[in-house]
Protein backbone atom coordinates (compact mmCIF):
# COMPACT_ATOMS: atom_id res chain seq x y z
CA UNK A 1 0.00 0.00 0.00
CA UNK A 2 1.41 3.47 -0.90
CA UNK A 3 1.62 5.75 2.06
CA UNK A 4 0.06 9.16 2.24
CA UNK A 5 1.70 12.54 -0.09
CA UNK A 6 1.12 15.96 0.37
CA UNK A 7 -1.47 17.12 -1.97
CA UNK A 8 -0.72 19.22 -5.19
CA UNK A 9 -2.69 21.00 -8.07
CA UNK A 10 -1.32 19.61 -11.47
CA UNK A 11 -1.47 21.02 -15.10
CA UNK A 12 -4.54 18.83 -16.39
CA UNK A 13 -6.19 18.24 -19.63
CA UNK A 14 -10.33 19.00 -19.83
CA UNK A 15 -12.29 16.52 -19.15
CA UNK A 16 -15.91 17.89 -20.10
CA UNK A 17 -19.11 16.66 -21.24
CA UNK A 18 -21.85 18.32 -23.18
CA UNK A 19 -25.68 17.23 -22.88
CA UNK A 20 -28.44 18.41 -24.42
CA UNK A 21 -31.52 17.39 -27.00
CA UNK A 22 -31.11 17.11 -30.32
CA UNK A 23 -30.45 21.08 -31.62
CA UNK A 24 -29.06 22.46 -28.74
CA UNK A 25 -25.66 22.66 -30.42
CA UNK A 26 -23.97 20.33 -29.00
CA UNK A 27 -21.38 19.63 -31.46
CA UNK A 28 -20.79 23.38 -32.63
CA UNK A 29 -20.04 23.85 -28.47
CA UNK A 30 -17.61 21.32 -28.86
CA UNK A 31 -15.41 22.82 -31.51
CA UNK A 32 -16.09 26.18 -30.94
CA UNK A 33 -14.49 25.02 -27.16
CA UNK A 34 -12.10 22.74 -28.74
CA UNK A 35 -10.55 25.31 -31.08
CA UNK A 36 -9.32 26.88 -28.24
CA UNK A 37 -8.30 24.09 -25.82
CA UNK A 38 -5.59 22.94 -28.77
CA UNK A 39 -4.69 23.18 -32.43
CA UNK A 40 -5.08 19.37 -33.82
CA UNK A 41 -8.82 18.26 -33.49
CA UNK A 42 -10.24 14.67 -33.96
CA UNK A 43 -13.31 13.85 -33.85
CA UNK A 44 -14.86 10.67 -33.80
CA UNK A 45 -18.40 10.98 -35.55
CA UNK A 46 -21.00 8.83 -34.33
CA UNK A 47 -23.66 10.97 -36.09
CA UNK A 48 -23.47 9.87 -39.55
CA UNK A 49 -21.32 12.96 -40.95
CA UNK A 50 -23.40 15.74 -39.38
CA UNK A 51 -20.24 17.51 -37.49
CA UNK A 52 -18.88 17.90 -40.66
CA UNK A 53 -20.87 20.30 -42.02
CA UNK A 54 -18.92 22.73 -39.52
CA UNK A 55 -15.68 22.08 -41.67
CA UNK A 56 -16.43 25.44 -42.87
CA UNK A 57 -15.70 27.29 -39.77
CA UNK A 58 -13.59 24.86 -38.26
CA UNK A 59 -10.33 22.81 -39.03
CA UNK A 60 -10.68 19.41 -37.81
CA UNK A 61 -10.12 15.45 -39.10
CA UNK A 62 -12.93 13.05 -38.59
CA UNK A 63 -13.41 9.37 -37.99
CA UNK A 64 -16.57 8.33 -38.77
CA UNK A 65 -18.20 4.87 -36.86
CA UNK A 66 -20.99 3.05 -38.01
CA UNK A 67 -20.50 0.67 -34.76
CA UNK A 68 -20.54 1.47 -31.85
CA UNK A 69 -18.69 -1.37 -29.53
CA UNK A 70 -16.82 -0.05 -26.38
CA UNK A 71 -13.50 -1.29 -27.94
CA UNK A 72 -14.42 0.35 -31.04
CA UNK A 73 -13.86 3.80 -29.21
CA UNK A 74 -10.63 2.73 -27.41
CA UNK A 75 -9.02 1.81 -30.08
CA UNK A 76 -10.07 5.20 -31.80
CA UNK A 77 -8.31 6.50 -28.86
CA UNK A 78 -5.25 4.29 -28.85
CA UNK A 79 -5.10 6.12 -32.52
CA UNK A 80 -6.06 9.51 -31.86
CA UNK A 81 -3.18 9.11 -29.30
CA UNK A 82 -0.61 7.80 -31.29
CA UNK A 83 -1.12 10.28 -34.02
CA UNK A 84 -1.02 13.60 -31.39
CA UNK A 85 -4.58 15.14 -31.27
CA UNK A 86 -4.46 18.19 -29.01
CA UNK A 87 -8.73 17.39 -28.59
CA UNK A 88 -10.34 14.54 -29.19
CA UNK A 89 -14.31 15.15 -29.61
CA UNK A 90 -16.58 12.10 -29.62
CA UNK A 91 -20.03 13.18 -30.83
CA UNK A 92 -21.49 11.42 -29.34
CA UNK A 93 -21.02 9.31 -26.19
CA UNK A 94 -24.55 8.14 -26.16
CA UNK A 95 -24.35 5.60 -29.53
CA UNK A 96 -21.56 3.73 -27.19
CA UNK A 97 -24.67 2.94 -25.19
CA UNK A 98 -27.59 2.58 -27.47
CA UNK A 99 -26.28 2.11 -30.69
CA UNK A 100 -25.32 -0.45 -32.76
CA UNK A 101 -22.92 -2.96 -30.70
CA UNK A 102 -23.44 -0.34 -27.82
CA UNK A 103 -23.46 -1.28 -24.21
CA UNK A 104 -26.91 -2.38 -23.97
CA UNK A 105 -26.56 -4.38 -26.67
CA UNK A 106 -23.40 -6.01 -25.23
CA UNK A 107 -25.83 -6.55 -22.45
CA UNK A 108 -28.63 -8.51 -23.93
CA UNK A 109 -26.16 -10.80 -26.45
CA UNK A 110 -24.18 -11.89 -23.06
CA UNK A 111 -27.27 -13.13 -21.63
CA UNK A 112 -28.34 -14.77 -24.93
CA UNK A 113 -24.73 -16.04 -25.13
CA UNK A 114 -25.42 -17.91 -21.22
CA UNK A 115 -28.81 -18.75 -22.08
CA UNK A 116 -30.20 -16.73 -19.76
CA UNK A 117 -32.83 -13.62 -19.97
CA UNK A 118 -31.55 -12.08 -16.90
CA UNK A 119 -29.96 -8.82 -17.70
CA UNK A 120 -28.26 -8.90 -14.62
CA UNK A 121 -25.76 -11.86 -15.69
CA UNK A 122 -25.31 -9.93 -19.07
CA UNK A 123 -24.04 -6.83 -17.20
CA UNK A 124 -21.81 -8.62 -15.12
CA UNK A 125 -19.54 -9.93 -18.31
CA UNK A 126 -20.39 -6.67 -20.43
CA UNK A 127 -19.51 -4.45 -17.40
CA UNK A 128 -15.72 -4.47 -17.64
CA UNK A 129 -16.03 -4.06 -21.39
CA UNK A 130 -17.39 -0.43 -19.86
CA UNK A 131 -15.07 0.28 -17.68
CA UNK A 132 -12.24 -0.31 -20.26
CA UNK A 133 -14.00 2.31 -22.15
CA UNK A 134 -14.63 4.96 -19.68
CA UNK A 135 -10.65 4.60 -17.99
CA UNK A 136 -9.93 5.35 -21.84
CA UNK A 137 -11.31 8.36 -22.10
CA UNK A 138 -11.04 9.85 -19.11
CA UNK A 139 -6.93 9.18 -19.45
CA UNK A 140 -6.77 10.34 -23.01
CA UNK A 141 -3.16 12.07 -23.12
CA UNK A 142 -4.70 15.32 -24.30
CA UNK A 143 -8.22 17.39 -24.11
CA UNK A 144 -11.55 15.41 -24.21
CA UNK A 145 -15.02 16.51 -24.39
CA UNK A 146 -17.82 14.50 -25.08
CA UNK A 147 -21.11 15.42 -26.42
CA UNK A 148 -24.53 12.67 -24.67
CA UNK A 149 -28.18 13.56 -26.07
CA UNK A 150 -30.54 14.04 -23.22
CA UNK A 151 -34.27 12.30 -23.83
CA UNK A 152 -36.53 15.28 -24.23
CA UNK A 153 -40.00 15.86 -22.77
CA UNK A 154 -42.24 18.75 -23.27
CA UNK A 155 -43.23 21.08 -20.98
CA UNK A 156 -46.43 24.07 -21.18
CA UNK A 157 -45.14 27.47 -20.17
CA UNK A 158 -46.92 30.90 -20.44
CA UNK A 159 -45.62 33.19 -23.00
CA UNK A 160 -45.58 37.01 -22.33
CA UNK A 161 -48.67 37.48 -24.31
CA UNK A 162 -50.43 34.81 -22.00
CA UNK A 163 -50.74 31.86 -24.16
CA UNK A 164 -50.24 28.08 -23.35
CA UNK A 165 -47.51 27.31 -25.35
CA UNK A 166 -45.09 23.63 -25.48
CA UNK A 167 -41.24 24.21 -24.84
CA UNK A 168 -38.99 21.35 -25.70
CA UNK A 169 -36.73 20.30 -22.85
CA UNK A 170 -33.87 17.95 -21.65
CA UNK A 171 -33.88 15.38 -19.38
CA UNK A 172 -31.19 12.98 -18.32
CA UNK A 173 -28.24 11.95 -21.35
CA UNK A 174 -28.91 8.49 -23.01
CA UNK A 175 -26.11 7.01 -20.90
CA UNK A 176 -25.61 5.11 -17.84
CA UNK A 177 -26.82 6.55 -14.58
CA UNK A 178 -24.24 9.03 -12.87
CA UNK A 179 -21.81 8.90 -16.18
CA UNK A 180 -21.25 12.65 -16.05
CA UNK A 181 -19.98 12.79 -13.01
CA UNK A 182 -16.93 10.89 -14.42
CA UNK A 183 -16.05 14.29 -15.90
CA UNK A 184 -14.17 17.21 -14.41
CA UNK A 185 -16.74 19.44 -16.31
CA UNK A 186 -20.79 19.01 -17.33
CA UNK A 187 -22.85 21.70 -19.11
CA UNK A 188 -25.96 21.03 -20.28
CA UNK A 189 -27.55 22.37 -23.15
CA UNK A 190 -30.78 23.93 -24.49
CA UNK A 191 -32.61 24.59 -27.94
CA UNK A 192 -31.73 28.31 -27.18
CA UNK A 193 -28.28 27.61 -26.94
CA UNK A 194 -27.81 28.18 -23.61
CA UNK A 195 -24.84 26.02 -21.33
CA UNK A 196 -26.01 25.50 -17.89
CA UNK A 197 -22.65 24.84 -16.08
CA UNK A 198 -24.50 21.74 -13.56
CA UNK A 199 -20.98 20.46 -12.41
CA UNK A 200 -17.30 21.79 -12.39
CA UNK A 201 -14.16 21.32 -10.43
CA UNK A 202 -13.49 24.49 -12.27
CA UNK A 203 -14.99 27.38 -8.96
CA UNK A 204 -14.72 29.96 -11.43
CA UNK A 205 -17.19 27.83 -13.69
CA UNK A 206 -19.76 26.92 -10.96
CA UNK A 207 -23.13 27.12 -11.49
CA UNK A 208 -22.66 29.36 -14.60
CA UNK A 209 -25.05 30.05 -17.25
CA UNK A 210 -23.77 30.81 -20.54
CA UNK A 211 -26.24 32.04 -23.44
CA UNK A 212 -24.58 31.03 -26.90
CA UNK A 213 -21.23 29.74 -25.51
CA UNK A 214 -17.63 31.07 -27.21
CA UNK A 215 -14.53 31.40 -26.96
CA UNK A 216 -14.39 32.39 -23.54
CA UNK A 217 -16.21 29.04 -21.95
CA UNK A 218 -12.81 27.16 -23.63
CA UNK A 219 -10.73 29.97 -22.41
CA UNK A 220 -12.17 30.03 -18.92
CA UNK A 221 -11.56 26.42 -18.94
CA UNK A 222 -8.17 26.61 -19.94
CA UNK A 223 -6.92 28.85 -17.51
CA UNK A 224 -8.09 26.76 -14.83
CA UNK A 225 -6.27 23.34 -16.06
CA UNK A 226 -3.29 25.22 -16.96
CA UNK A 227 -2.91 26.33 -12.92
CA UNK A 228 -0.18 23.74 -11.31
CA UNK A 229 2.32 22.23 -11.61
CA UNK A 230 3.71 20.64 -14.40
CA UNK A 231 2.42 16.68 -15.17
CA UNK A 232 4.17 13.50 -16.62
CA UNK A 233 2.02 12.64 -19.92
CA UNK A 234 1.15 9.17 -20.90
CA UNK A 235 4.16 9.62 -23.63
CA UNK A 236 6.39 10.21 -20.78
CA UNK A 237 5.35 6.90 -19.03
CA UNK A 238 5.47 4.78 -22.41
CA UNK A 239 9.00 6.18 -22.95
CA UNK A 240 10.25 5.32 -19.12
CA UNK A 241 8.08 1.98 -19.92
CA UNK A 242 10.30 0.74 -23.04
CA UNK A 243 13.80 2.60 -21.60
CA UNK A 244 16.50 0.17 -22.37
CA UNK A 245 17.53 0.33 -18.56
CA UNK A 246 14.09 -0.24 -16.84
CA UNK A 247 14.28 -2.53 -13.96
CA UNK A 248 11.44 -4.52 -12.67
CA UNK A 249 11.27 -2.11 -9.58
CA UNK A 250 11.43 0.62 -11.36
CA UNK A 251 8.62 -0.42 -13.42
CA UNK A 252 6.72 -1.13 -10.49
CA UNK A 253 7.46 2.28 -9.22
CA UNK A 254 6.07 3.43 -12.90
CA UNK A 255 3.08 1.28 -12.18
CA UNK A 256 2.22 3.04 -8.89
CA UNK A 257 2.88 6.73 -10.45
CA UNK A 258 0.39 5.84 -13.18
CA UNK A 259 -2.20 4.12 -11.03
CA UNK A 260 -2.14 7.46 -8.87
CA UNK A 261 -2.88 9.86 -11.33
CA UNK A 262 -5.17 7.42 -13.37
CA UNK A 263 -3.52 6.89 -16.38
CA UNK A 264 -2.98 2.93 -16.45
CA UNK A 265 -6.03 2.72 -18.44
CA UNK A 266 -4.86 4.96 -21.16
CA UNK A 267 -5.30 3.74 -24.60
CA UNK A 268 -1.95 3.15 -27.10
CA UNK A 269 -1.27 1.34 -30.13
CA UNK A 270 1.10 -1.31 -29.86
CA UNK A 271 1.41 -2.68 -33.60
CA UNK A 272 -1.85 -2.47 -34.87
CA UNK A 273 -3.63 -3.75 -31.71
CA UNK A 274 -4.72 -1.34 -28.77
CA UNK A 275 -3.17 -1.55 -25.24
CA UNK A 276 -3.49 0.01 -21.95
CA UNK A 277 -0.55 1.50 -20.80
CA UNK A 278 -1.05 -0.38 -17.62
CA UNK A 279 -0.98 -3.22 -19.74
CA UNK A 280 2.56 -1.92 -21.41
CA UNK A 281 4.03 -1.62 -18.24
CA UNK A 282 3.23 -4.75 -16.79
CA UNK A 283 4.51 -6.75 -19.57
CA UNK A 284 7.73 -5.16 -19.53
CA UNK A 285 7.89 -5.90 -15.90
CA UNK A 286 7.71 -9.38 -16.32
CA UNK A 287 10.10 -9.22 -18.88
CA UNK A 288 12.68 -7.48 -17.06
CA UNK A 289 12.13 -9.94 -13.86
CA UNK A 290 12.49 -12.93 -16.39
CA UNK A 291 15.55 -10.98 -17.75
CA UNK A 292 17.15 -10.71 -13.94
CA UNK A 293 16.11 -14.53 -13.12
CA UNK A 294 17.89 -15.87 -16.01
CA UNK A 295 21.54 -12.90 -15.05
CA UNK A 296 20.60 -14.87 -11.64
CA UNK A 297 21.07 -18.50 -12.68
CA UNK A 298 23.35 -17.82 -15.14
CA UNK A 299 25.61 -16.31 -12.57
CA UNK A 300 24.95 -19.14 -9.97
CA UNK A 301 26.01 -21.72 -12.41
CA UNK A 302 29.42 -19.99 -13.41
Amino acid sequence: MDTFVPATKEKAKARIALTGPTGSGKTYTALITARVLGERIALIDTERGSASKYADEFAFQTLQLTTFEPQTLVKALAVAAHEGFDVVIVDSLSHFWSGTGGMLEQVDNAAKRVGSGNTFVGWKEARPLERAMIDALLAYPGHLIVTMRAKTDYVIETDDRGRKVPRKVGLKPEQREGIEYEFDIVGDLDHENTLVISKSRAKALSGRVIRKPGAEFGEAVLGWLNAGAPAKTVRDYVEAATASDATYEKLRTLYNEARRHNMLGAAILDGEESITLGELITQRGAEAKNRASRSARRGTAA
